[in-house]
């Protein structure tokens, strides 16, 4: 079964591409740019979403005092509570990121491009040479889960797992460690 091709300049961005077509990263949705505390209580109001984040923020105020702020954006609201409704907003505006799949934990990964290992460096996934592929299911994933879901990996860090966790694990360090220097990679996943 043949999954979607990632293509970037680097390993690390072809990883990135692929991931993020299986599954959907940590983000911020785009509607939640308020910075007012009027506007953001105005908008956490206007959704469970929304009103769940104000509980779990631990805004506990009657919905007398919430018609109240929400009819008059001069209201003089406490400090405490700006706050709690500022935390609410910014939790309701992360959408945390799904999972990585067992099926990319355990897949096959087929990888294209210039790959080199001590003074042996080739094009891979060519006529001459087949790509380069790596059983995932060796590997430790852990670390790469952790950015994940805090939404801290980005291309590079996670080239650099995908190196000393996946591959090393699977097919060992090399002759003098993994680097891919070339400009742009293909990575396929079975």
């Amino acid at each position: 079964m043949a999954g979607p091709t990632g293509r970037g300049p680097s390993l690390g961005a072809a990883l990135g591409d692929l991931l993020r077509s299986q599954v959907t990263p940590r983000h911020r949705l785009f509607t939640y740019n308020a910075r007012h505390w009027h506007a953001q209580l105005s908008q956490l109001t206007g959704t469970r979403r929304g009103y769940q984040a104000l509980e779990d923020a631990g805004l506990g105020v009657t919905t007398q005092t919430l018609i109240n702020w929400l009819s008059d954006p001069e209201y003089n609201v406490r400090r405490s509570y700006q706050d709690i409704i500022h935390t609410a907003y910014e939790n309701a505006a992360i959408v945390s990121a799904d999972p990585i799949p067992d099926h990319v934990k355990r897949g096959q990964f087929e990888i294209s491009g210039i790959v080199k290992t001590g003074d042996d460096e080739r094009e891979r996934g060519t006529r001459r040479a087949s790509p380069l592929r790596i059983d995932a299911s060796r590997g430790d994933w852990s670390e790469v889960e952790r950015l994940w879901m805090t939404g801290d990996l980005d291309d590079d860090t996670f080239e650099d797992h995908f190196i000393d966790d996946i591959i090393v694990a699977d097919i060992g360090e090399g002759t003098d460690g993994w680097d891919f220097p070339g400009a742009a990679y293909a990575v396929e996943l079975r």
